[in-house]
């Protein structure tokens, strides 16, 4: 980064940052999707519908930078309104740059003008997009955001795309020089998704792990829709945590932004290596929860479970919690379990050691001799049971992957589903695989093509 890098609240590392603001339903996110070539804020023509600032990796004629989304700004916003504002305000003063956006059909409101007070007072370079400019006659009209004092506006159509090139141009003159590759880290911090059905307590753990107001907070089911990516420094190590939108009863059955949510969380899922469950401990476990154990488990990802809100449950309900996870989670029994309290912080350091041992058991490795000595112990004591007169019987296995932990198994015939569940139960008594689901893949003799 140059010289003339801002203050030291910008965020660690090469890349430069650039906070897009402005009014609820000018079309941020529209514009971002613009930027990056592809559908990946959450649209609709609601206001409000981006909430917390989110974050998402950018390129544009080889230099690259992080745009940074953020709900509707309305300095006079009370209630979720005013969290949203703050959510805004916090990423434009930790920006390099920001991009102002104002509806061009619109003009100037006076919520407009109360935004580029702040934004001067930010010190901070800003670029001003006249958005929805999809002709001529709103190109004219678009001139008259020169009267905001925030120099030239750049006419717009975050839509159809027209005039996106220009404005690019002027976002990269904005920010400070950067490398013009960002090289990729080795590795790179472990990813965890924080899952669970809406308002369990997922962005009130998120911000209680980072130790700040990161995250929107709301009493009202469904806060979240985007994805929102956050590194943050655990054990003395970073992770980067993903908090998803709750996943809705079904993706068919959503309509609208919660539709494209319901997608994101599925998609956040699988760019994670281990995902998070966060189960209200004070309701009775649903189909809800089953089914996003379902997606986990689908999606081959380790798996923690946390049991939030613990600070509410009683004896009585202790016992019948019991019951429910005894009967209701009886699939992912491997998984590790913590109670945790995310509004006063109660237990969320024992976050940590779940998600070691959870990522441990996800890349565990047995070698061939070790796991055809198991198998050839296990079918003499107990072999097979006779089908239609044949007895399949497993000659050889191999571990072909981790992550997850996946097994090939050559045999002289199809294995019951049954007999694959106790192999699977076995392997776990035996080798360990706590957090993370096993695949186990046959090859029967009779099938197998020269």
């Amino acid at each position: 980064m140059s010289d003339s890098s801002p203050s030291p609240a910008v965020p660690p590392g090469p890349v430069p940052v650039l906070a897009v603001v402005g009014r609820p339903n000018v079309g941020k996110s529209t514009l971002v999707n613009r930027f990056l070539g592809r559908r990946e804020a959450v649209v609709e023509d609601v206001p409000g519908v981006t909430r917390d600032r989110v974050s998402y990796d950018a390129n544009w004629n080889g230099r690259a930078f992080t745009v940074v989304d953020t709900g509707g700004w309305d300095p006079d916003a009370r209630g979720l309104a005013e969290r949203i504002a703050g959510q805004a305000e916090i990423a434009a003063s930790l920006a390099d740059a920001v991009l102002f956006v104002v509806d061009a059909t619109v003009g100037i409101t006076d919520a407009d003008e109360a935004v580029v007070r702040i934004l001067r007072r930010s010190g901070k370079p800003v670029v001003l997009a006249a958005n929805k400019v999809d002709d001529l006659r709103t190109e004219t009209e678009a001139h008259a955001l020169w009267n905001l004092g925030l120099g030239e506006p750049f006419p717009v159509s975050a839509l159809h795309g027209r005039g996106s090139g220009d404005l690019l141009d002027a976002v990269l003159a904005a920010l400070p020089d950067t490398p013009p590759e960002r090289l990729g880290e080795v590795g790179g911090p472990r990813r965890v998704a924080i899952v669970g059905k809406p308002n369990v307590g997922k962005s009130s753990l998120l911000n209680k792990l980072a130790g700040a107001e990161r995250v929107v907070v709301d009493e009202v089911a469904g806060t979240t829709v985007d994805p929102v990516d956050e590194l943050i420094e655990l054990g003395g190590r970073t992770w980067r945590f993903i908090d998803t939108a709750g996943i809705r009863k079904r993706v068919k059955e959503a309509s609208g932004h919660e539709y494209y949510a319901s997608l994101r969380t599925s998609t956040a899922i699988d760019r994670a290596e281990v995902a998070v469950l966060v189960l209200d401990a004070d309701q009775s476990i649903s189909e809800q929860d089953v089914r996003i154990l379902q997606t986990v488990r689908e999606a081959g990802r380790a798996l923690v479970v946390a049991f939030n809100k613990w600070d509410l449950v009683d004896e009585e309900r202790r016992h019948y919690l019991e019951r429910e996870v005894e009967r209701e989670l009886v699939q992912v029994q491997w998984a590790p379990r913590i109670n945790v309290t995310a509004r006063t912080g109660w237990h969320v350091d024992r976050l940590v050691p779940a998600l070691d041992k959870a990522l441990e058991g996800w890349e565990t490795r047995i070698t061939t001799g070790a796991l055809n000595a198991f198998l050839g112990r296990l079918v003499a004591e107990h072999p097979h049971p006779v089908r239609g007169g044949k007895q399949p019987k497993i000659m050889f296995g191999t571990q072909s992957s981790v992550a997850p932990p996946t097994f090939i198994l050559f045999t002289s015939g199809k294995l019951d589903a049954g007999y694959l569940r106790f192999l699977e139960r076995r392997l776990r008594e035996d080798f360990g695989f706590v957090g993370t689901p096993i695949v186990l893949q046959q090859r029967p003799r009779e099938r197998r093509k020269r």
